[in-house]
């Protein structure tokens, strides 16, 4: 399973940190870091979900209020939101 966030989108309510330990919370910008991610584009981060945090990984993206975060299946199917 992978995860994207997409850092512009996000308006900073800080819905997904309460979700998972992978986001946190940079007050600074106030806006949420999606650790250990990788940029793939400008403002988009992404990074495998291991198998023990896939249900945190998948209410943080439900959680979030402007869908800044989308999980995909290990096939590349989309699945939230």
């Amino acid at each position: 399973m992978r995860i994207e966030y997409d850092r512009d989108v996000c308006i900073g309510m800080f819905q997904c940190v309460a979700e998972w330990d992978a986001f946190e919370e940079d007050t600074d910008a106030g806006k949420a870091v999606l650790q250990d991610s990788e940029a793939v584009e400008d403002d988009l981060f992404a990074r495998e979900v291991p198998e023990d945090a896939e249900l945190d990984a998948k209410f943080a993206a439900r959680a979030c209020p402007v869908d800044a975060i989308t999980v995909y299946d290990d096939d590349g199917e989309q699945l939230i939101p």
